[in-house]
């Protein structure tokens, strides 16, 4: 199961790390997308904020996930760029489901191997 853990934390943090990139350097092509689907990303582009922010929080915890150290953080930090993966291809773009609910069962397993750090978050406050 270690090594498993391991493999998937690696992959996860491939994941994030080359798409993360990809949205500063662009070299991997986009696939066509449906309108609704371009519609959602050309409000976010009109932000000025929203891409730049959700390339930069998915490069740095699929840094963080490749290099080992403070998965929990990683996988605190990339839960909400999951959630909405999900759902953008749930009901925009199907097309890219399938991966997106591999990478939501990647989140699930690693999130459960490590809910030890996760514990306080959920106990009467302090």
């Amino acid at each position: 199961m270690k090594t498993a853990a391991l493999v998937i934390r690696i992959l996860l943090g491939l994941i994030f790390t080359v798409f993360g990139l990809n949205g500063f350097l662009h070299f991997l092509p986009n696939p066509p997308m449906p309108t609704p689907a371009m519609n959602f990303f050309g409000a976010l582009f009109a932000t000025g904020y929203m891409i730049p922010l959700l390339f930069a929080t998915q490069l740095v915890g699929g840094v963080l996930l490749l290099v080992g150290i403070f998965v929990p953080l990683a996988l605190l930090i990339l839960a909400p760029v999951i959630v909405n993966i999900f759902f953008f291809h749930l009901f925009l773009a199907p097309g890219g489901l399938p991966l997106a609910i591999v990478v939501v069962a990647f989140e699930i397993f690693l999130a459960w191997r490590n809910m030890a750090a996760f514990e306080s978050l959920f106990g009467p406050a302090a």
